[in-house]
């Protein structure tokens, strides 16, 4: 099943519209749509009108409240979901897909070889005498 979201992620305002303060004239929207692995998106803007009743002030607004003003002014609620779903199901079941042709043989398709490793630089502030010394153990009595 799809989940689909909406959300505001901008919006433009006018300092001073009046007697107003912070009138929104410009929201950014997005709907994001999931399904497992799978996932569509749609986003655009809607510009409004400036308010001649209800003025909400800036810092009071909700998300919701933003959003029903974008389905109000042109922003096609059930087409854009029915847009990210489609892009959804078209991942699903690709309409279209490119076949290997008929007439060439199949193409094996081999993994890549592992990198080779590279040994271990010396660092040059060691001389390489010491690196290499090992202590001198004998099995002779000592004198």
């Amino acid at each position: 099943m799809t989940t689909l979201s909406w959300i505001i992620e901008r919006l433009l305002v006018k300092p001073t519209e009046g007697s107003l303060t912070d009138v929104v004239i410009t929201a950014d929207w997005r709907c994001n749509g999931s399904q497992d692995q799978y996932s569509g998106t749609c986003y655009g803007s809607a510009s409004f009108a400036p308010p001649t009743e209800n003025f909400t002030p800036y810092d009071q607004l909700t998300e919701a409240q933003v959003l029903g003003w974008c389905f109000a002014n042109g922003v096609d609620q059930a087409a854009i979901e029915a847009n990210v779903s489609l892009q959804i199901e078209n991942q699903i079941n690709p309409p279209i897909i490119a076949p290997p042709l008929p007439w060439l043989p199949p193409v094996e398709i081999v993994p890549p070889m592992l990198p080779q490793v590279e040994p271990p630089l010396v660092n040059a502030e060691t001389p390489v005498a010491a690196v290499d010394e090992q202590p001198v153990v004998s099995d002779a009595p000592t004198a």
